[in-house]
C-alpha cells in the first residue's frame, strides 16, 4: 500500500548485467566514491535475504488482501536484488579482490543476531522478536528510499563517466526501493501492535539501526580501501576525500541521510511521502536491464 488513496503494483522483475567489462574503480579516478557505494554489495545479499525470511515468517499475520500482495511482490523484488548484488561480489573475486572477511560478519549478523530465534537465548517471545526485525527492516526501508532516490538523481555520476552497467544496476535497484518504499513499514503496522507500543516499537527499530549501518557503511569503505588490490595499501579511507566526492555530486549529502531519521520518527509519517514513484517508474520504463528483461 503506497497511501490511502493510491496504490501501485509491486513485481519484481527479470533482469541480468554483464560486468565482464566494468573496471575494479567504476567511478574513473574515484575509489573513495567507487568503494563508498560498492559498500552496497558487502551488504544487501544477506541483508535482503533476511528481509524475504521475516517477512516471509510474518505473512502468516497479515489480514489484509491488497497488503499481502504487497508483500509477496516485495519479496520477490528483494530476492532479485541478492542474486544480482552477489553477483558483483563475484566479480570483485574475479579481479583479485577478497570481501569474504568482511561478508562473514554481515552474515552473522543477519542470520545469528537476527536470526529466527533471540540471540543468546535471551527470553524474548517469539510474536515481540518478530515485531523487533520487522521495525529494523522498516527503518532500514526508509534509508534504501532515501537512497534509492538520490541515486535516480545523481547527475554527479554521469558526469563523472561512471561505468553504466553499474549505474543500472543501482539505478534499477533504487527505483525499486522507491517502488516499494512504504511496503514493511505497513507491515510493520500491520503486525506491530497499537498505540503507543506500537510506536515504541517503531523508535526502538530506528535507534539499533541507525549507528549499526553508520558504522557498518563505514568499516565496509575503510575495508575495501585498504584491501583494493589496485590501491596496494596506498590510500586510506578519509573523511576529506568522501566530502570532496559529495561536493561533487558523487555521493548522497550527509544532511539527506541525517534528515531520514527525524521524519521517520514522526508519529505521523508515512513512507510514501518519501522520494519521487513517478521518477522511479519512468527509469524503471527506460533501464535497459528492466527493458531486456521483459522483452
Amino acid at each position: 500500500m503506497t497511501s490511502a488513496d493510491e496504490h501501485h503494483t509491486i513485481a519484481p522483475r527479470r533482469v541480468s548485467f554483464d560486468w565482464s567489462h566494468t573496471p575494479l574503480h567504476w567511478i574513473p579516478d574515484e575509489p573513495t566514491a567507487t568503494h563508498v557505494l560498492n559498500v552496497l554489495h558487502l551488504l544487501l545479499p544477506a541483508g535482503e535475504r533476511w528481509f524475504v525470511k521475516v517477512l516471509k515468517e510474518g505473512l502468516p499475520l497479515v489480514k489484509d488482501p491488497q497488503l499481502r500482495a504487497d508483500v509477496k511482490g516485495f519479496m520477490g523484488q528483494e530476492a532479485t536484488h541478492s542474486v544480482q548484488h552477489t553477483q558483483v561480489l563475484g566479480q570483485l573475486t574475479a579481479q583479485r579482490f577478497d570481501t569474504g572477511d568482511f561478508t562473514r560478519h554481515v552474515d552473522f549478523l543477519f542470520e545469528r543476531l537476527l536470526g529466527e530465534r533471540p540471540p543468546f537465548g535471551a527470553p524474548v517471545p517469539e510474536r515481540e522478536w518478530l515485531r523487533f526485525r520487522l521495525a529494523v527492516v522498516a527503518a532500514i526501508e526508509q534509508f534504501t528510499a532515501v537512497l534509492g532516490d538520490w541515486i535516480l538523481t545523481a547527475e554527479g555520476l554521469d558526469r563523472a563517466g561512471a561505468d553504466a552497467i553499474m549505474l543500472d544496476l543501482l539505478r534499477w535497484h533504487g527505483a525499486e526501493e522507491v517502488e516499494h518504499r512504504a511496503v514493511a513499514f505497513d507491515m510493520f503496522q500491520h503486525c506491530g501492535g497499537h498505540g503507543l507500543p506500537r510506536y515504541a516499537r517503531r523508535l526502538t527499530g530506528m535507534a539499533v539501526t541507525a549507528p549499526v549501518m553508520l558504522s557498518l557503511w563505514a568499516w565496509g569503505t575503510a575495508y575495501l580501501i585498504r584491501r583494493d588490490p589496485q590501491l596496494a595499501g596506498r590510500v586510506r579511507y578519509s573523511l576529506t576525500e568522501h566530502n570532496r566526492a559529495v561536493r561533487k555530486g558523487l555521493l548522497p549529502t550527509w544532511r539527506s541521510l541525517g534528515a531520514a531519521v527525524p521524519r521517520y520518527l514522526r508519529r505521523s509519517y508515512h513512507p510514501s511521502r518519501e522520494g519521487s514513484l513517478s521518477r522511479a517508474v519512468e527509469y524503471l520504463r527506460r533501464s535497459p536491464a528492466a527493458r531486456a528483461g521483459a522483452a
